[in-house]
């Protein structure tokens, strides 16, 4: 560990351990996303939640050593193909043999997820539940045409609120939607989808176009210049009728890095260093707790959660989304809890899920004052940065150990151990955990995800300088890394491609 981080007090992760494992109830934890290594930093890091380790995980990409369940089931070692339509199709790939595994357990299966699907409760089968938001209830509440009537309805400031139009027909004229939101450049956004998909960044008739291609109906926002950002909210039922609601720390997320091969809208990477301006950090601390005790009187909604703001340059909080999940950011966001001393949000909110109750947390009014002074305030804090095959045509990762820590060292990387969480990578030293990596035998499509890069820093170790930019640390491991991309076989064409 960098020595920055001081484990939870072992009562207090005996507690956290006992509750999961009294709801979990004698079944056993799998998970089923993307990651195999996902719920890592549950179970792999500092003070470790050694239940919280997943009996199996069923993912894309598979694990590695010392972040690896006991068992994985991933798509990836069965196409040995890495690429944008694999990352999406994955649960299809695995369908039967996660089925099969899941019916053959020892004991009954608790699915950890995003969210639920038929799919995955017919994984789970007759004897297994599904410990994720209900898929329908996530359509309802992540609907981007219905997120301003959300904020309204949750008594969010006007100021915290992007100038936007919901339009249930047909969109019109472009000239006429900038004079409703009173915008040159405009955002519209329909569905209720992750990653950048549903969003259409429109300056022009022909951007108008391919909005209008998405089914309706719309949300028109002006466009926000600043820094996006993630934070992660937890509500857990207080027993007496309400919920408390927890907020970390915001971050700054960087989009739409030409370096990095994104487009516009897609996210970079998020880093938890950065300071906030006290004001904005309290306003979206105090809106934060409204929207959880909002959902939970209007959805019964308890869990994790995740708010998507924008901090202007002037210095104020609006907001542009929510996603009502456990989501790709909190991996690493859970860092933030540990670094004040707590097991990550992850473990309540799977409790909760389970119908447990969590009785370790502090105080959340004191949790979410803490909380905006680590964000005022420049210190330590988790980030990771996405990596990502820039190229146009397929290559291998060689030359590399696999998942780990490594340091840069001049344009290369080198090893230095071992490691599965991110306060094992001191980024002011250089260092980073490369997670995700693929193997050197897995051919990598343009656009794959190679990984993420990982770390803890002080702040000069931020692999991002501005909203749209990478830092001179952030481009040399781009960099770095690119240096062991080698030519592949087209898995096509079985031609050799050009580099």
């Amino acid at each position: 560990m960098t020595g920055w981080m001081t484990p939870p007090e072992q009562g207090l992760l005996d507690a956290a351990d006992t509750a999961l494992q009294k709801a979990l109830a004698g079944r056993l934890l799998v998970t089923a996303e993307r990651f195999g290594s996902s719920m890592r930093t549950l179970y792999a890091g500092p003070g470790p939640l050694h239940g919280a380790r997943p009996a199996l995980a069923i993912g894309c990409y598979p694990g590695w050593d010392v972040a690896r369940p006991g068992t994985v089931l991933a798509a990836e070692d069965n196409t040995l193909v890495r690429g944008p339509v694999q990352r999406h199709m994955w649960m299809g790939e695995v369908d039967g043999e996660a089925a099969s595994l899941l019916s053959g357990l020892s004991a009954p299966p608790v699915v950890a997820a995003w969210y639920a699907t038929g799919r995955l409760r017919r994984w789970a089968g007759p004897r297994g539940v599904i410990a994720a938001i209900d898929g329908r209830l996530r359509a309802v509440i992540e609907d981007k045409a219905a997120f301003d009537r959300l904020l309204e309805n949750a008594g969010i400031p006007e100021r915290m609120r992007i100038p936007a139009v919901r339009v249930d027909g047909a969109l019109p004229a472009l000239s006429e939607l900038r004079r409703r939101v009173g915008s040159e450049r405009l955002v519209v956004q329909a569905g209720a989808d992750s990653g950048g998909r549903g969003t259409v960044f429109v300056d022009t008739a022909a951007d108008l176009v391919q909005a209008a291609a998405m089914p309706g109906p719309y949300k028109v926002a002006a466009f926000v210049a600043g820094w996006s950002s993630n934070t992660t909210v937890l509500s857990v039922p207080d027993g007496n009728g309400s919920v408390a609601v927890y907020v970390d720390r915001p971050s700054h997320k960087a989009i739409g890095i030409t370096q990095a091969g994104i487009g516009p809208g897609k996210s970079a990477g998020n880093d938890w260093s950065r300071p906030w301006p006290e004001k904005a950090a309290a306003d979206l601390v105090d809106a934060a707790v409204r929207i959880g005790h909002h959902l939970w009187t209007e959805h019964r909604m308890a869990g994790l959660f995740g708010l998507d703001a924008i901090l202007t340059p002037d210095g104020w909080a609006v907001f542009n989304e929510i996603n009502c999940r456990n989501q790709g950011t909190t991996e690493v966001s859970g860092v933030n809890q540990q670094l004040r001393g707590l097991p990550p949000f992850l473990t309540a909110h799977l409790t909760v899920l389970l119908g447990g109750r969590v009785d370790w947390l502090e105080d959340p009014a004191d949790f979410n004052a803490g909380s905006v002074s680590a964000a005022r305030a420049a210190g330590v804090g988790p980030f990771y940065l996405k990596l990502r095959h820039r190229g146009t045509a397929p290559v291998r990762v060689s030359g590399l150990r696999g998942p780990g820590v490594y340091r840069l060292d001049g344009d290369r990387l080198a090893w230095v151990r071992p490691g599965a969480h991110p306060a094992g990578a001191n980024a002011d030293l250089g260092e980073l955990l490369l997670a995700s990596l693929p193997a050197e035998h897995v051919v990598c499509l343009p656009g794959a995800e190679l990984g993420t890069a990982e770390a803890v820093t002080t702040g000069p170790g931020s692999p991002f300088a501005a909203p749209h930019e990478l830092s001179a640390l952030g481009a040399a491991v781009l960099d770095a890394l690119a240096a062991h991309l080698t030519p592949a076989l087209d898995p096509t064409s079985r031609e050799v491609t050009p580099s």
